[in-house]
């Protein structure tokens, strides 16, 4: 609801992503970003031609932080299973021209995308993808299933007393992913991040 309000209130603006600084927690996001980035950056990830991120919502700063900042050509393909939140994301992504380019917005549950995760060289799955446990297997299990052998998973968890706030994955969690590196934040980053290889010998 906080990110409805907040792309709402940046949408009616002439260029939006001018004002993100306006968002209470756009700071986190800031740092949240560039450790993902150094994360894939330390495992010695490529920069990635396509990435997909996996329920974006209505304001998707990771994917605009990361194709501004970090990764400026690589094109972002952000699902989400809302069509709404995809509405107002489009709206505050369309002013910036060479950014709209490259990022699109596709209406979507994640365990009905299928060939397209072929298609990537990195998968970004948010955090509130999959709250309990379970969910949160099954949503992997099809990444695993789909996804290019050799891409990469990056996804958000939590450690400690943050697992209050976000559901927490652990490694045992990725079935037919290599786990290339875990990283628990002590600053005011709340989120952990976990990346990890599709396996090259697994079946599909």
């Amino acid at each position: 609801m906080l990110e409805k309000h907040y792309s709402a209130r940046l949408g009616r603006r002439p260029f939006p992503l001018h004002h993100l600084g306006a968002f209470p927690y756009y700071n986190n996001y800031l740092k949240l970003a560039r450790l993902e980035f150094e994360t894939l950056r330390g495992a010695g990830v490529p920069s990635p031609k396509r990435v997909a991120f996996l329920g974006s919502g209505p304001l998707p700063l990771t994917s605009i932080v990361l194709a501004l900042h970090h990764l400026p050509s690589s094109r972002f393909d952000n699902y989400d299973f809302d069509p709404a939140a995809n509405a107002m994301a489009r709206l505050l992504v369309a002013p910036h021209h060479e950014l709209a380019r490259r990022m699109a917005f596709l209406d979507a549950e994640v365990e009905k995308v299928t060939a397209e995760l072929r298609e990537y060289d990195v998968v970004f799955l948010a955090a509130l993808v999959g709250i309990e446990r379970a969910e949160k297997a099954r949503v992997v299990k099809h990444l695993g299933q789909h996804m290019a052998p050799g891409a990469v998973l990056l996804l958000r968890s939590a450690h400690g007393a943050r697992a209050f706030l976000y559901p927490v994955v652990e490694v045992e969690d990725l079935p037919g992913f290599d786990v290339l590196s875990v990283v628990h934040p002590t600053d005011e980053v709340i989120n952990s991040v976990i990346l990890a290889r599709k396996r090259f010998n697994d079946p599909e």
